[in-house]
């Protein structure tokens, strides 16, 4: 089924990032990823997001003050 595979596919994703991780993964093999794109560090992403959507909250509010009680922003006030 499309579960299982896209199960498999993420398992195989993560463990390419384990070997890279580890100076493990062929050099060749990290050029083919990174032509498609691939991300490395999922968590730099995020923190990349949440940083935009910050310098965002402050131009449009003139502070950083991200209150975790804000529905609009709750997911960046908990950031």
């Amino acid at each position: 089924t499309k579960d299982e595979r896209n199960k498999s596919l993420g398992e195989w994703v993560k463990n390419q990032r384990v070997l890279y991780k580890k100076n493990a993964l062929r050099s060749d093999r990290i050029q083919q990823l990174n032509s498609i794109g691939f991300i490395w560090d999922t968590l730099e992403i995020v923190w990349n997001k949440y940083f935009e959507e910050l310098c965002a909250f402050k131009a449009q509010n003139g502070h950083c003050n991200v209150s975790t009680h804000d529905k609009q922003n709750k997911s960046l006030g908990e950031w």
